[in-house]
């Protein structure tokens, strides 16, 4: 019988494959239990390493941009409070507005001893998801990096609701990464990168150096998050390098406090695991990637094999024929995930059938939808257009 850390490296490519170029615009996230320390207090120490590592990539003339986490954390440090995140939503939000303040001045007094300048951009999803003000942010990122500054991104916790929140820093840098064409992701975190198993629970877990492709293994072998400070964890991670990789951007989790880490990273050294497409796919245009992962998930199309196989290999559109059934309930132009009857993520994109549509139409070709006086409407419309989907 194979064992999981064999199917686990299925989805690695070989070691010997070429690396992707020295990268020019680099978009490094940082994690609230990487930028703590062990009493949940902001490090202020850290920062100053990472603002001494990052000065080096821009004197070697690349462009780097900050999703930063901790505002929470610095926020309680700052009101003399616990350091466990809050669960009362309003604690939470003022945590938050004073932390923005404490973390951006740490950030700004770190680089300023070396001559440069930070700007804070604060985001919710409802950015991202109105086009216009995806194309603003994309503009100041734009401007600043031409200006030399270096742009600190954080979730607005201060006023984002369930709707509008991203959840966790790791689904906005990839955001971010896509926002600004990165040609590299880097997320800093407290653990050197995907392991086979839970390291903390399985001594003999592995490692992945490379990931090229997600299997069932990879998937399961992501924990929960590792630190009361922090919204995230593996599974984030994984969610996070599925859509980089739909946009064909390399991204790169390892160990945050691991020496001139970023340096090695934009070498090409091996650390961590890089997550870097095995399968050459072109990339998705920038407006198929922000309309199909740029909204919120409304809802889940399940398919078939056969519809599973021909999304992938023939990047068509989802046709009702495919779908099986429905999960959730949403809107005509709402976002979706499309996943097989076992629950594996195949792709997310735009529905154009509303779920009851969709339900109503499941397995049904074009000649039955056609004979249908209350689905003939439907007979020649997919169900997601492939230009309005991501497959992963």
């Amino acid at each position: 019988m194979r064992d999981k850390g064999a199917a686990a490296r299925s989805g690695m490519r070989d070691k010997g494959a070429a690396e992707d170029a020295e990268p020019r615009r680099i978009v490094v996230k940082v994690g609230s239990s990487t930028l703590t320390d062990a009493d949940g207090k902001l490090d202020t120490a850290y920062i100053e390493g990472l603002a001494g590592q990052v000065q080096e990539l821009r004197a070697q003339g690349r462009e780097v941009v900050i999703v930063t986490s901790a505002a929470i954390a610095a926020g309680l440090e700052a009101l003399g409070m616990p350091a466990q995140r809050p669960e009362h939503i309003p604690v939470l939000q003022a945590a938050a507005a004073v932390g923005q303040l404490e973390l951006s001045q740490a950030y700004a007094r770190a680089f300023g001893t070396k001559g440069t300048k930070v700007a804070q951009i604060l985001l919710t999803r409802f950015e991202i998801e109105n086009r216009t003000t995806y194309l603003h942010a994309r503009d100041t990122v734009e401007k600043l990096l031409e200006l030399g500054i270096v742009p600190l991104i954080n979730e607005n916790d201060t006023v984002a609701v369930e709707e509008i929140r991203f959840g966790d820093n790791d689904t906005l840098a990839a955001q971010v990464a896509i926002l600004v064409k990165a040609d590299l992701a880097v997320i800093l975190s407290d653990i050197e990168g995907l392991y086979t198993a839970d390291p903390r629970l399985d001594e003999d877990a592995e490692l992945l150096q490379t990931v090229g492709s997600f299997t069932k293994e990879i998937l399961d072998s992501a924990g929960e998050a590792g630190s009361s400070r922090g919204s995230g964890g593996m599974v984030t991670k994984l969610e996070a390098a599925r859509m980089l990789m739909a946009a064909a951007i390399p991204l790169v989790v390892c160990e945050g406090h691991a020496p001139g880490v970023l340096a090695d990273v934009v070498r090409g050294k091996r650390v961590g695991t890089r997550f870097s497409q095995s399968d050459g796919r072109r990339q998705a245009s920038a407006r198929r990637l922000w309309l199909a992962l740029s909204g919120s998930v409304k809802g889940i199309v399940l398919i078939d094999e056969g519809a599973a196989c021909a999304l992938r290999r023939r990047g068509g559109s989802l046709l009702p024929v495919g779908v099986q059934r429905v999960e959730g309930t949403f809107s005509a132009g709402q976002a979706v995930e499309i996943r097989t009857l076992d629950g594996f993520l195949v792709g997310r994109g735009i529905s154009d059938y509303s779920s009851e549509e969709a339900e109503l139409a499941a397995a049904r070709n074009s000649s039955e939808l056609a004979d249908d006086a209350h689905l003939a409407h439907l007979a020649n419309t997919a169900v997601i257009h492939r230009d309005q989907m991501v497959v992963f």
